[in-house]
């Protein structure tokens, strides 16, 4: 990744967009005039980046609720233009919710490459790696984007971070002897640039949460990561550790919604900060360009 970073940037005003509200068969809030300042912002994210979704793409679906709301409007474009993709889900969850707006499924094996993938995130920095996996589908996730020309992240401004950390980092790790692994992973912390040391479980009410895949995740309480990089090379060495929810060199463009309607687009690739305006209309004639 180039070492450009987000504050480097100049911001290009952009267009004004306006959508049209109405409610939705599906069941999607975004369709209502009562959502509340950070589901607008998670809803304007969601519909700006779908605009970089062109017919008979191959497209990843990233999980957790601002990826909810992309599917949706991703469902709304199927229905209304006529656009023919595939989308290739990162958890079982994405899969029932895409196939319900009519989204065409089909696995990772089947697509083979992507052209996009969009998801959300837990936490970005500047140069816009990533903290991943609050949804539990971390793994998945990665995978998915690895495997995909570009990598597009929806996300809100409370997500933007000087230093990543803050968020309790996600590492996927086999049921297997897990109590091992975790004193394994927190004995390695006390040779890397982090403020904490102490992982925990992650629990589904009383039991362990288990993903797709069949595996446990530990939350590591970090504060401050100083290098990434090198925390991640680390964490994927210890035996039993599957993946970590680190996102580095991956994510290409972070748009980021505002509950006032703005979103700015950043894309590190190209060293541009673009900034449109999404505007809302109250009558029933849904996702309309002025």
């Amino acid at each position: 990744m180039p070492a450009l970073r987000r504050a480097d940037l100049p911001l290009a005003r952009g267009q004004r967009l306006a959508y049209k509200r109405q409610e939705s068969a599906i069941g999607s809030r975004a369709m209502s005039a009562n959502l509340s300042p950070i589901d607008t912002a998670k809803f304007v994210a969601a519909k700006r980046a779908v605009d970089f979704v062109e017919d008979r793409m191959r497209v990843g679906l990233g999980t957790g609720s601002t990826a909810a709301w992309m599917v949706r409007a991703l469902g709304e474009r199927v229905r209304d233009e006529g656009l023919s993709i595939v989308g290739v889900p990162t958890s079982t969850r994405t899969a029932e919710l895409a196939d319900q707006v009519g989204i065409k499924v089909v696995s990772l094996d089947e697509a083979r490459w992507l052209d996009l993938t969009i998801d959300g995130a837990d936490e970005f920095d500047s140069d816009l790696n990533l903290i991943k996996g609050g949804g539990g589908a971390l793994l998945q996730e990665k995978i998915v984007a690895t495997a995909s020309d570009t990598m597009v992240v929806i996300t809100d401004p409370s997500k933007q971070v000087e230093h990543l950390g803050a968020f309790p980092l996600p590492v996927e790790v086999v049921p297997f002897g897990w109590q091992t692994t975790k004193a394994l992973i927190e004995e390695s912390l006390d040779a890397l640039d982090v403020l904490g040391n102490t992982g925990t479980l992650r629990m589904n009410g009383e039991a362990p949460f288990v993903t797709d895949e069949g595996n446990h995740i530990v939350d590591l309480h970090l504060q401050r990561i100083g290098d990434p990089r090198k925390l991640g090379l680390v964490l994927n060495q210890i035996p039993g550790v599957v993946e970590n929810g680190l996102f580095i060199d991956i994510c290409d463009k972070v748009v980021i919604g505002h509950q006032d309607g703005r979103v700015e687009v950043i894309d590190i690739n190209e060293g541009t900060h673009h900034e449109d305006l999404i505007e809302f209309a109250d009558d029933d004639n849904i996702f309309q360009d002025l």
